[in-house]
């Protein structure tokens, strides 16, 4: 175990599905391991407050079901100075713990290098967050309760768009990547999906829902993140309107819905896996690395690869979009 006595384990930044999951699986090899386990709440906010409780097996019973995180979660301005930093090893110390479990997503682990080279205390990071937006894994805890989430929203939204010959412009999470939208938009159809990784030409879509009514086709639903270079379901909907003033044209803004709820089966067992990793990648003396899985094994990948990669979107996928589009 070398000399890893004490852990602690916090999450960061936005909550996702799955997180409590990871919670559990680290708490509860930690033990098994003769470890000390320390939760950190309010994330990097915390630490600095010495928001900090040593941890038992009973403090995660009954939680790998529910959704949020059971450690809070906050992003912290007062960390990036040095002071904070300062502040945040001082707690750390006082309260005997020698390695990190960071569950979170950019944001966490570019805090995590810096307090690294700072201070150069033992990490290990877990990609927590719903945007799957993180090289060096395939999937990230959370994302796939977020696009289940949107799929049977974007669903009853079509049988009311049927219903009634609408058109609508529903609005999903993703501020700096796509993915739920473009795998939510697959699943369930959408004519058009419009994400901040491609440049979105406004008249393009227009082009289409103009083909689409010359065909009498009975419902268009278009699917926008929320960081689209054009804007989001507002902006999009005002512009059908403009072009096509007799369509009855509705928005919908699924907003912060899609980080709630009971995390599915493939995230609690991601979280579950990645926990456990997390604690032995530790013990055998990695630090300043991810765990992720990539095609279907555990791997570890250093926390200053995975905040200067970003991961790509498959042109697969968006050529995909336009055939089974039409």
């Amino acid at each position: 175990m070398g000399s890893i006595r004490n852990i602690g384990v916090m999450t960061s930044g936005g909550d996702s599905p799955g997180m409590n999951a990871a919670v559990r699986a680290v708490v509860r090899t930690g033990i098994y391991h003769g470890l000390g386990v320390y939760g950190i709440r309010r994330g990097y906010q915390g630490m600095i407050e010495g928001d900090i409780f040593k941890m038992a097996t009973t403090d995660v019973s009954n939680i790998i079901q529910r959704g949020g995180t059971i450690l809070k979660t906050a992003r912290s301005k007062d960390f990036m100075t040095e002071e904070g930093m300062d502040k945040a090893f001082e707690q750390l110390k006082k309260h005997n713990i020698d390695g990190l479990i960071l569950i979170g997503g950019d944001g966490t682990f570019r805090g995590a290098a810096q307090f690294f080279e700072r201070h150069s205390i033992p990490a290990i990071g877990l990609p927590g967050t719903i945007d799957k937006d993180l090289s060096g894994t395939d999937f990230t805890i959370g994302f796939d309760t977020a696009v289940n989430t949107a799929v049977e929203a974007i669903d009853k939204i079509r049988d009311t768009a049927e219903a009634h010959d609408r058109l609508f412009v529903v609005e999903l999470m993703g501020r700096d990547a796509g993915y739920i939208a473009l795998n939510s938009g697959i699943a369930c159809g959408a004519e058009d999906i419009l994400i901040p990784e491609t440049k979105t030409d406004i008249n393009d879509v227009l082009d289409r829902i103009d083909a689409d009514e010359r065909r009498k086709k009975a419902v268009h639903i278009i699917v926008v993140a929320e960081g689209d270079d054009f804007g989001g379901a507002k902006e999009v909907q005002e512009c059908i309107v403009k072009r096509f003033p007799k369509l009855d044209v509705r928005s919908c803004v699924l907003g912060h819905i899609q980080r709630g709820g009971a995390p599915s089966y493939a995230d609690r067992v991601l979280a579950s896996r990645l926990g456990h990793a997390a604690v032995e990648a530790l013990l055998k003396g990695n630090t300043q690395v991810m765990a992720g899985i990539v095609n279907g094994e555990v791997v570890y990948t250093p926390l200053t690869k995975v905040v200067k990669e970003f991961a790509p979107i498959s042109a697969d996928m968006l050529e995909m979009i336009r055939v089974l589009s039409a």
